[in-house]
């Protein structure tokens, strides 16, 4: 990752619950249409492991610069994906945007 890279990362709780059949369909889908998306690098899906914090699941990628994950939040692609999917399946979540500090 260098200075102009965006990482961006999400942690989330799903109305199934966690490690259910849905679940694994959710994460399942989510990897296959947003890892595909046009300048989506590095994607990865997570399972929480601490009891540090509550969160079930999380999702990281990143992005070369600002007008990469720009394109990525308005691609039709995760644009559906958020308003079918996300909003739907989605009970709570954080989302975090980082850069690397100099």
């Amino acid at each position: 990752m260098n200075s102009t890279s965006i990482k961006h990362m999400v942690v989330f709780c799903l109305h199934t619950g966690k490690d259910t059949p849905e679940a694994e369909r959710f994460l399942e889908v989510s990897r296959a249409e947003l890892a595909a998306i046009p300048g989506v690098e590095q994607f990865e899906v997570f399972r929480q492991v601490s009891t540090k914090t509550d969160y079930d699941y999380g999702l990281s990628m990143v992005f070369a610069d600002q007008a990469a994950y720009d394109a990525y939040n308005a691609h039709p692609v995760h644009t559906t994906y958020v308003a079918n999917r996300w909003v739907n399946e989605v009970s709570r979540f954080q989302e975090i945007d980082f850069m690397v500090y100099r």
